[in-house]
C-alpha cells in the first residue's frame, strides 16, 4: 500500500502564538517542472526508431540535442516567443515602404538554434543512408519546444527539390538555402549570406482548389523557364512573409505555372509583394501569417508554363511530411506532460499514475505517440531510399494517410493529455494550452483531411503500383498477430469494391493508417507496445475516447516505457 495512503492531515502546532494562523501557502502534491532533462535519452521509442530506420551514426548527437531541448532555457524562450505576437509594420517613419514583420527576441533565438542545426538543410548537404532520419528525429525534438517558428524552417526545407528544377535559379538560391545560419534582416538577399524561402499558394477563392488561382503572371520578355514575368493578384494565405523569397503559383498564357519570387529585386528596390495585415490566428501564435498583394512583383517561372502543380508538389509532399513529424512531436510533448504530472501527482492516497483508469488513459496517450512516430520515421526511411522503387511508391500514397491520420489525432490527444493534468493544465503558464491551440493547425495547412483522403484516391488510379507498395509493406508482418492479419485483409478486399469509394475515403484513409501502424510496431522493437496496439486498435473494439483500452494490456509497463524521468537526465 501507498505509504501516502495512512498520511493524516497536518496538524495546527500546539503554541499560544497565533501567528502560524497566516501560514496559508505550503505548496504540496505539485510536481516539478518538466525541464532540464534530455527529451532524446528519455524516449525510448525515438531512440529505437532512429537505430531501426538507419540513423544510429546520429544517437550522438541527437543525445547533445534532446540534452539542449531539454534544459529549461530553450524551452522558456518558446513560452516568450508566444507571448509576444509578431508585430507587422508596412512603413518605416518617412513613408517608404518596408512590408518588415518584427518577432521577439525569443523567436530568433529559436530560428538561429534551427538553422543552424541544418533542420532546413542537413539531407541535402549531406546525403548520406539515413540522413532524413536523423534529420526527422532532430527536427522532432525541436519542434516539442515550439511548433509555430518551424514553419519557415519546413519551407526552406521543402523547397529546395522545386528550385533544383531550374538550374540558373539554383545556382543562385541554394548556396544561400543550405547555410547553416540564419540573418532575420530585412535586406535584398544580395546582401546576405543566409536564406530562408515561403511559399504562397492559398487564394481566397479557391483554397486548396490551387487551380482556381487568378494571380496573373506577364512575361516581361520573351517568357519561359528562368525568365522574369510580373505578377498581379492577391494571396489569401502567405505563412512567415519574412522569408527571403517564395514559391508562388499563377497563372500564365501557358496555364497555371510557378514562380520564385523574392522580396527584393537584384538593383536592392523592394519587389511589390506587399503585406496588408497578419492573420490573427487561434494558435501558431509565434509564426506571422499574412495577405499579400502582388502589384506588378517581379518573380522567376521555373519550369515549363501550365506545369506549377508538377513543380511545387515535391516541396507539398516534403511540408505534410513535416506535418507529420510536428503533429508526432505534439502528441509526444503532451504525452510526455501528462504522464510527468501523473507519476509525482497523488490523489485518494495513490499516485495517479498508479491508479487503474488513469493508467487506462496514459497507456492509451502513450500507445498513440509511439503508434505516430512509428509510422513518421517509416517514412523518413522511404525519403532516404528514392532509388527504391517500394519505397518511392510507398512514399506518395502513406504521406497523405499518415498526415490525415496522425494530424487528425493530435487535437483530442492534447485535450485528452491536459484533463490529465486537471486545472492547472488549462492555465496560460503550462505549455498544454499552447499544444492544444497547435494541434489542429498541421491537420488543416499543407491540405486539409478530405484533401489527404482524396489524394491517396488520386495517387490508386493515376500511380499504377502504390496500393500494391502499400499492401507489400503491410504483408511485411503477416502471420506475426492474427488480428493483425484479419485487420489487412478485409482492408484489402473493401478496396475491390470501388463503387461509392470517394464517399467511403475517410474510413478506408483512417484504416490504412492502423494498418501499417501495426505492421510498423510489430516488427519493431516493442512486443508490448504491438500486442497493445493490435489489441485496441485493430481487434474490432471502437475506441471514441482515450482511456478505453481492452482489458489484459500491461499499462504499467507501457507507461514507464514512455514516461520521462528529469533524475541525471543531464549530461
Amino acid at each position: 500500500m501507498n505509504a501516502s495512503a495512512n498520511r493524516t492531515p497536518a496538524q495546527p502546532p500546539q503554541t499560544s502564538d497565533a501567528t502560524y494562523l497566516a501560514i496559508t501557502h505550503e505548496v504540496i502534491n505539485q510536481p516539478p517542472a518538466l525541464v532540464n532533462y534530455n527529451s532524446f535519452l528519455q524516449d525510448r521509442a525515438l531512440q529505437e526508431a532512429v537505430a531501426r530506420e538507419g540513423a544510429a551514426w546520429a544517437q550522438n548527437a541527437l543525445k547533445d540535442y534532446g540534452a539542449l531541448t531539454g534544459r529549461e532555457d530553450i524551452i522558456e524562450l518558446g513560452f516568450a516567443a508566444n507571448a509576444h505576437k509578431p508585430e507587422l509594420h508596412t512603413h518605416d517613419r518617412f513613408g517608404h515602404r518596408i512590408d518588415e514583420v518584427r518577432f521577439h527576441p525569443a523567436y530568433h533565438e529559436l530560428m538561429t538554434l534551427g538553422l543552424e542545426a541544418g533542420l532546413h538543410s542537413r539531407p541535402w548537404t549531406d546525403p548520406k543512408p539515413g540522413a532524413h532520419v536523423a534529420r526527422a528525429a532532430q527536427y522532432y525534438l525541436h519542434t516539442q519546444v515550439e511548433a509555430a517558428h518551424c514553419c519557415p524552417i519546413t519551407m526552406t526545407f521543402a523547397a529546395v527539390p522545386s528550385i533544383s528544377k531550374q538550374p540558373e535559379l539554383a545556382k543562385t538560391w541554394l548556396p544561400k538555402i543550405m547555410t547553416r545560419a540564419y540573418d532575420p534582416r530585412n535586406l535584398p538577399d544580395g546582401q546576405k549570406q543566409a536564406v530562408t524561402i515561403g511559399m504562397a499558394m492559398t487564394e481566397k477563392q479557391g483554397g486548396s482548389d490551387v487551380r482556381a488561382n487568378s494571380t496573373i503572371a506577364t512575361p516581361q520578355g520573351q517568357g519561359g523557364p528562368g525568365q522574369p514575368y510580373q505578377l498581379v493578384g492577391h494571396k489569401w494565405f502567405v505563412s512567415a512573409p519574412m522569408c527571403d523569397a517564395f514559391l508562388v503559383l499563377a497563372q500564365a498564357p501557358g496555364g497555371l505555372s510557378c514562380f520564385l519570387l523574392p522580396r527584393w529585386l537584384e538593383d536592392g528596390s523592394k519587389n511589390p509583394l506587399q503585406i496588408q495585415r497578419l492573420k490573427n490566428k487561434m494558435g501558431n501564435v509565434a509564426n506571422a501569417s499574412s495577405e499579400t498583394e502582388l502589384r506588378g512583383a517581379t518573380a522567376w517561372l521555373i519550369g515549363e508554363e501550365g506545369r506549377g502543380v508538377p513543380t511545387i508538389i515535391e516541396m507539398v509532399s516534403l511540408t505534410r511530411f513535416d506535418c507529420m513529424i510536428g503533429s508526432s512531436a505534439n502528441i509526444r510533448q503532451a504525452t510526455a506532460q501528462a504522464l510527468h504530472h501523473c507519476s509525482h501527482r497523488e490523489a485518494f492516497g495513490a499516485k495517479l499514475s498508479e491508479q487503474p483508469l488513469m493508467q487506462n488513459v496514459l497507456a492509451d496517450l502513450a500507445l498513440e505517440s509511439e503508434a505516430a512516430l512509428v509510422l513518421t520515421m517509416r517514412m523518413a526511411r522511404a525519403l532516404d531510399n528514392p532509388d527504391s522503387d517500394h519505397d518511392r511508391k510507398l512514399l506518395r500514397i502513406a504521406t497523405a494517410v499518415g498526415k490525415y491520420w496522425i494530424c487528425k489525432r493530435a487535437p483530442q490527444h492534447a485535450y485528452e493529455a491536459m484533463e490529465c493534468i486537471g486545472g492547472s493544465g488549462v492555465m496560460e503558464d503550462c505549455i498544454m494550452p499552447r499544444l492544444f491551440r497547435e494541434s489542429p493547425v498541421n491537420a488543416i495547412w499543407e491540405g486539409s483531411g478530405n484533401v489527404q483522403c482524396l489524394d491517396v484516391l488520386r495517387a490508386m488510379h493515376k500511380e499504377p503500383g502504390v496500393l500494391d507498395a502499400f499492401f507489400g509493406e503491410l504483408a511485411l508482418a503477416r502471420g506475426l498477430d492474427p488480428r493483425f492479419d484479419a485487420f489487412s485483409d478485409q482492408l484489402q478486399a473493401d478496396f475491390r469494391r470501388q463503387d461509392d469509394i470517394q464517399y467511403r475515403a475517410r474510413n478506408m484513409t483512417e484504416r490504412m493508417a492502423l494498418a501499417l501502424q501495426g505492421a510498423l510496431l510489430l516488427q519493431g522493437d516493442s512486443p508490448l507496445m504491438a500486442d497493445a496496439f493490435c489489441a485496441a486498435r485493430l481487434d474490432g473494439r471502437p475506441n471514441f475516447n482515450y482511456g478505453s483500452l481492452p482489458a489484459g494490456i500491461d499499462c504499467a509497463a507501457i507507461i514507464a516505457r514512455a514516461c520521462p524521468k528529469t533524475e541525471g537526465s543531464l549530461p
